[in-house]
């Protein structure tokens, strides 16, 4: 293997980091602390590993770290945390939306995407932005149930 260096913009922070050329971005951010990023199918198709990369909402485990190099990466930690939590967060919680939190980031990073997509998305349109997000604990009523909150002015 060859291996590379790269310097990403995370959260905010300029970080210069080593990684095999054909390293996911994925297993990079995780490698480097960043555990709120998960790591489930592999595939593409559970969201749990979404990020914002450049502005646009991205499955971490699709994209090779060498092409994310110099781009500025958002995780769920980026928008707040458990000290500073983010209104998704908030909502998410309060509407009893976080069971096991596995999914949790993704889904804060996929709300955060249509809200800014979005001014007053309908409820299909929040199905739609949130597809691609797997959840086995909620059935998803909960999710959206915080989503609409959000839109309803409960948060600011």
């Amino acid at each position: 293997m060859r291996y590379m260096e790269g310097e990403f913009i995370i959260n905010g922070k300029r970080k210069v980091i080593q990684f095999e050329n054909d390293d996911l971005l994925l297993d990079v951010l995780r490698n480097n602390g960043y555990k709120e990023v998960k790591c489930g199918c592999r595939e593409g198709t559970c969201g749990s590993c979404v990020v914002i990369l450049d502005e646009k909402l991205v499955n971490s485990c699709q994209v090779f770290a060498a092409t994310a190099t110099g781009k500025k990466i958002i995780t769920s930690k980026g928008l707040g945390d458990i000290k500073n939590p983010h209104k998704i967060h908030k909502a998410l919680v309060d509407a009893g939306a976080v069971q096991c939190g596995f999914c949790t980031p993704g889904m804060v990073l996929a709300i955060y995407y249509l809200l800014k997509e979005e001014k007053n998305p309908d409820e299909e349109k929040i199905k739609e932005y949130l597809d691609g997000n797997l959840c086995r604990c909620t059935g998803y009523e909960k999710i959206i149930e915080a989503v609409k909150s959000i839109i309803e002015g409960k948060y600011g």
